[in-house]
């Protein structure tokens, strides 16, 4: 189900004047700023209760018992999330605007159920056990849905309605074969049900190494997209006119997509509604212009992220909820505002 584009999205984005520029400049610098304060939540705010001055010891002083809850637990997750947030965000702002629909998300090109049927063969089939093992099955179950959706979505003649539709119809198949899987082998469905909920617990030094060139590589080429996405989000028939290259454009597209959801999913598991609320949420802001988009997306949604974290840390004392609980308890009901409030297009 596409959803229309809203109508200053289909109108040619001019330049902002100054003030507004001034005003979106400070708005991304408050941004930032927040993204500080809610890092260091996630470092100072925990499962376990320790006072600021043993947060410190613990980050600068202390290698024991401090230094490891908060240098090899806190600190890690914190990166990742930092890390995996600005991805999906990332991700989600540029597939809304590759298929013109602002309810669009990572999960829509069937990326993350790529990812999630690589892990389930990877530990049946494989054995593998490790996170480090299984990082590298997701990112490439990730890429081979990616390039299968654009192959069947009509490659060069590729657009938004074939990609979706490609994207939900693989989706549907291999989240059948998931199922499928993990019902008739237990050990599988006993090592897969944390993954799948979508969690920054495991995070470690290596597995921030590992997916890190992947993540800086999608992230260059997402921002560098922006002035080519704004126009081929007007429509096809304007972007022509304007000079844009719409298949190298949406191929360039999709390839940062994957790389950034692939990666994120590959590290941390499927973690929905965040690319989906935060580019939304921001376009509010902002206006259609990518060029403010992106970077507002690569900064806030980490601060949701990690924000989920922190609640899923604080309310379920002293155990934790994972993140993936969290964001799906926040964004379940803001999709069905945002579904609600707005016109759907019949297909």
């Amino acid at each position: 189900m596409l959803v229309d584009s809203p109508p200053e999205q289909r109108a040619e984005t001019a330049p902002a004047p100054p003030t507004r520029r001034a005003v979106r400049a400070f708005g991304l610098l408050v941004s930032v700023a927040v993204l500080v304060l809610v890092a260091l939540a996630s470092i100072a705010i925990g499962a376990k209760g320790l006072s600021p001055e043993q947060v410190w010891h613990g980050l600068f002083q202390d290698t024991g018992t401090y230094g490891d809850v908060v240098v090899d637990e806190r600190l890690s997750r914190t990166v990742l999330g930092l890390l995996a947030g600005a991805a999906l965000g990332l991700s989600g702002a540029v597939l809304q605007a590759l298929t013109r629909n602002p309810l669009a998300d990572p999960g829509l090109l069937g990326i993350n159920a790529g990812a999630s049927a690589a892990v389930v063969t990877a530990i049946t089939y494989f054995g593998v056990t490790s996170l480090s093992g299984y990082v590298w099955f997701a990112f490439v179950g990730a890429a081979a849905v990616g390039a299968l959706v654009w192959f069947l979505g009509g490659s060069r003649g590729a657009t938004p309605v074939r990609l979706a539709l490609a994207g939900t119809a693989i989706s549907a198949a291999l989240y059948g074969y998931l199922q499928a899987v993990m019902i008739t082998d237990d050990a599988a469905l006993g090592k897969m049900r944390f993954w799948t909920v979508g969690s920054l617990a495991s995070a470690t030094d290596s597995t921030i190494l590992q997916v890190l060139p992947f993540l800086a590589a999608g992230t260059l080429l997402a921002l560098g997209l922006a002035r080519p996405l704004n126009a081929v989000a007007m429509g096809d028939d304007t972007a022509k006119a304007l000079g844009a290259d719409l298949n190298r454009t949406r191929a360039l597209s999709m390839l940062a997509a994957t790389v950034l959801c692939g990666a994120a999913t590959a590290a941390c598991g499927p973690i929905a509604f965040v690319g989906l609320m935060v580019p939304h949420a921001v376009r509010s802001f902002t206006g259609p212009d990518l060029r403010w988009i992106l970077p507002y997306a690569t900064v806030l949604s980490p601060v949701l992220l990690l924000g989920a974290d922190v609640i899923g840390r604080v309310v379920a004392r002293p155990s934790e909820l994972q993140v993936g609980v969290i964001t799906a308890l926040i964004g379940g009901p803001v999709f069905i505002y945002l579904v609600r409030r707005r016109r759907t297009a019949q297909l």
